[in-house]
């Protein structure tokens, strides 16, 4: 929310020297966040200048341009005359007229700086200026005249910056939900007297705007409310006042349109411009309707089915049951004219040819407003004050100062024809023990001070007394305090402690640091987590955390089949993207995202990996039952907020693509592929103690099907996948050709790591070296032939390593020879040749009987 300076010296006691910097100190005081200074980035001389002749030329190009001689005061003038020849191509202006004149040296906003230059046969020596050229406003087709502004007095010479405001400055504050009702000048305003001390002057004073009762003879309005949110109405008080003969050419006064723009609103008409004005300055919502087009009464009721509106935007809106409706009644029917608190329709729209104006002024449900903003994506300025909380005792004094500024400033009738249908609700006081902000904040309050706080920011302050006990123990005194109309977020005493501690300064309340207890460090599963977290960015890999929400679309770009149970995920109540409602369930729906967003940045090699949780329901998800406060959930309810849990286990992944190897004088590079997936995750076994991983080939989306491994626990567990995506996959999901991948189930590894990992001595003897070359079936795993030849060799075997995988015309159809190297080494002696031997044939005959493997002899 904008507040001007001038406005603010109008309605508090802000010295006329302070600065904005000092404004948003004393505001920040009191919990407002600083949020900008808007300042004019115009520079002068701009000075009022009065036309002396405008003669109109034409040009060859079929237009037509004024050569103007304009008075600009003696100070400005040039040779000894107050006179400047100014080209002009606007034509909405005579020999008289008070104009707005940039003289050269001007810079006008957007850093368009004027200087005198030739241009149509003349030297055109500064600008005569319009209302978008001096950032007023968008009209550019015509200058300013400043008798239409009511400005017409103004001497020739005079600074037309400060004439048109140009020289002010609006402070921005940044307004928490909470405090509603600084969405308004009145409440900033407020907000810097009790800061700064000093006076107060309400622009609605109670005794000022007294508005009218009800007459009699207002229009017609009826409150129907039929179908009311947790109980309460969507309108409690409607205010309608009628103004007729109103002018609908009246212009809006300057300093009108000055407080407007300060506040980052656009100028549009006078009736449109004193409903927004009025709004900016009490924080209530208005809207003017067409009075001739209207029906003979008014009903706020909620929408029926089928029923839809064309709102002031020119969009027509299907309307949900829960919108509440601004709808008229007549002989002929019903008929929608405005979303209440949100937005008005076209068909009672205000325009150049409005003579009689309705003035709605009401108090709405804040949250039948806020969802009827959102379902419509609508956020208004009406909407935004009436979510947050309007003052329920505004409505008939907002409008009575609108009445009056529409017919001092555009004529007509507004004292007769009032309507106030009020079914508001007394709202009960609240009790607060004496000592609760002392309890609450830690601060010995005294209760003076307390007392002082609260009626400071409004609040009227009684003391009671608790029933039943001790009249001698004052320490059990309770406040009775009733809060203000323009604080409905006063519900509760601990609203009240923060009021008290806001005002008495948050600069009283001590830093005082917990004393830390003594730790008991990470649990196992977390040290674990954390060394395959090390391990995979010791292999070059850099860790990433992506936003756990995808969509059906990324199920589909991985590729997964309707019964995979990867598509059957949660979906969020109220997600933060339309676009991605459900929690991932592998991270492969959303580490690609991580991985785009660094090739978009030039980044053509990535090696990513993520650790995090997915979300895994199994059937129809639970209700997780809302146990009370105050004491600990029995066993029986814990168990039912397990159950309503979904399984979340954790997941490891990693993404490769690009080179894995750079190029450079060493060598050509390597791209990433298939193995570096594999032998990722093969690493990440190792650091955590897991034995040597069986890999086995599989078909699994989303990977290719010639090209994804199987990775499994010596006793079968699946553990995960890895290897190259698929082709369409990876056009899906626009990576890099032949991305590589792998996800495994953490927990799972966890899970197989021993408690306790023997540490195998250093050893001091040589290793013997045995290569053999097995010829197997095309469809053998290599890993279940590594595995014979471990359990074959013996304890003697300290390392077999595959370095070679032929398929070709001498290894025979259907067969493929796997090349396999043992490193072979005893703990307490050098091996023999005798030994080896042995140990290599027994190796041999261990994979021949598990799998049939024959020695290749060529």
């Amino acid at each position: 929310m904008r507040a001007p300076m001038s406005w603010l010296r109008e309605h508090t006691d802000l010295p006329t020297d302070a600065t904005p910097e000092h404004v948003q100190e004393v505001l920040v005081r009191v919990g407002l966040e600083e949020e900008a200074i808007h300042r004019t980035d115009l520079v002068g001389p701009l000075v009022v200048g009065e036309v002396v002749s405008a003669e109109p030329e034409p040009q060859k190009n079929g237009k037509t341009i004024q050569w103007c001689q304009v008075r600009v005061g003696a100070e400005h003038g040039a040779d000894d005359t107050d006179l400047r020849g100014i080209v002009c191509g606007a034509s909405n202006f005579a020999a008289g007229d008070k104009v707005v004149v940039a003289l050269a040296g001007a810079v006008l906003p957007g850093g368009f700086e004027i200087a005198a230059r030739k241009t149509y046969g003349h030297v055109s020596d500064g600008m005569i200026c319009s209302e978008r050229e001096l950032g007023l406003g968008d009209d550019h087709s015509g200058i300013i005249v400043l008798s239409r502004l009511g400005l017409g007095d103004a001497p020739v010479g005079a600074d037309a910056i400060a004439l048109l405001g140009l020289d002010d400055i609006a402070v921005e504050v940044n307004v928490n939900p909470d405090r509603g009702y600084c969405f308004s000048l009145r409440g900033i305003a407020r907000e810097y007297a009790l800061s700064a001390g000093g006076r107060f002057v309400d622009p609605v004073d109670p005794e000022v705007v007294v508005p009218p009762a009800d007459d009699g003879n207002g229009f017609a309005v009826r409150l129907a409310d039929d179908e009311p949110l947790r109980g309460t109405p969507g309108c409690e008080r409607y205010v309608a006042r009628t103004v007729r003969g109103f002018d609908p050419s009246a212009p809006t006064p300057p300093w009108m349109r000055r407080v407007l723009r300060l506040c980052g609103m656009r100028p549009i008409s006078l009736a449109v411009d004193v409903t927004n004005y009025v709004m900016l300055a009490t924080g209530q919502p208005l809207h003017a309707f067409d009075l001739d087009l209207l029906g003979d009464v008014i009903v706020v009721r909620r929408a029926r089915s089928g029923e839809r509106l064309t709102t002031l935007d020119d969009v027509e809106r299907v309307l949900d049951p829960q919108d509440l409706l601004i709808t008229d009644e007549s002989a002929t029917g019903s008929r929608v004219i405005a979303l209440a608190g949100v937005m008005g329709g076209a068909s009672s729209e205000v325009s150049s040819s409005t003579r009689n104006l309705l003035v709605e002024s009401a108090h709405f449900d804040p949250i039948t407003v806020a969802r009827t903003a959102r379902r419509h994506k609508l956020p208004t300025e009406a909407a935004r004050r009436y979510e947050r909380g309007v003052d329920t005792d505004l409505a008939d004094r907002a409008a009575e100062l609108a009445v009056r500024l529409l017919t001092e400033l555009g004529g007509g009738d507004g004292g007769v024809g009032v309507s106030d249908v009020d079914e508001r609700r007394a709202r009960p006081a609240l009790l607060m023990p004496v000592d609760l902000p002392r309890r609450l904040v830690g601060v010995d309050y005294t209760h003076e001070q307390v007392v002082q706080a609260l009626e400071a920011v409004g609040c009227t302050v009684a003391q009671a007394r608790v029933a039943g006990v001790d009249a001698s123990d004052s320490t059990l005194d309770e406040l009775q305090v009733h809060v203000p109309s323009w604080r409905p977020d006063l519900t509760q005493g601990a609203d009240l402690v923060e009021e008290v501690a806001r005002v008495q300064g948050y600069d009283r309340i001590p830093s005082v640091l917990p004393q830390a207890p003594a730790g008991r460090g990470l649990t196992r599963s977390q040290r674990l987590r954390r060394s395959a977290a090390r391990s995979l960015a010791e292999r070059g890999l850099v860790e990433v955390l992506t936003y756990p929400f995808t969509s059906t679309d990324r199920f589909d770009q991985l590729g997964l089949a309707a019964q995979d149970p990867r598509r059957h995920a949660l979906r969020l109540a109220n997600p933060l993207s339309e676009q991605e409602p459900l929690l991932r369930t592998c991270l492969l729906a959303t580490l690609p995202e991580a991985v785009r967003r660094n090739l978009s940045r030039g980044v053509r090699d990535v090696a990513l990996f993520e650790i995090g949780r997915v979300f895994r329901p199994a059937g129809e998800p639970g209700v997780a039952p809302q146990p009370g406060g105050g004491r600990r959930p029995d066993d029986a309810v814990l168990a039912r907020l397990d159950a309503g849990v979904p399984a979340q286990p954790w997941r490891a992944a990693v993404l490769l693509a690009g080179q894995r190897e750079p190029a450079g004088w060493w060598g050509p590079g390597r791209a990433a592929d298939w193995a570096d997936a594999v032998a990722a995750v093969q690493g990440l076994a190792e650091a955590l103690g897991v034995p040597t991983l069986q890999v086995s080939a599989d078909r699994h989306d989303p990977w290719h099907p010639g090209r994804c491994a199987r990775l499994e626990l010596a006793d079968g567990t699946l553990v995960g996948h890895a290897g190259e995506l698929a082709p369409a996959v990876i056009a899906a999901l626009d990576l890099p050709e032949r991305a590589c991948a792998a996800e495994i189930d953490l927990d799972v590894l966890v899970a197989a790591v021993p408690e306790v990992i023997q540490a195998v001595p250093v050893p001091t003897h040589p290793v013997a070296l045995r290569d053999v070359a097995l010829l197997v079936d095309d469809d053998v795993p290599a890993a279940r032939v590594e595995q014979a030849l471990r359990e074959g060799g013996g304890s003697l075997v300290e390392q077999v390593w595959l370095f070679d995988d032929y398929r070709g015309e001498q290894a025979g159809p259907g067969k493929r020879s796997l090349a396999y190297r043992l490193v072979l080494r005893a703990p307490d002696r050098t091996l023999t040749g005798e030994e080896a031997a042995a140990v290599t044939e027994a190796a041999v005959a261990s994979a021949a009987g598990a799998t049939g493997a024959v020695l290749r002899d060529h």
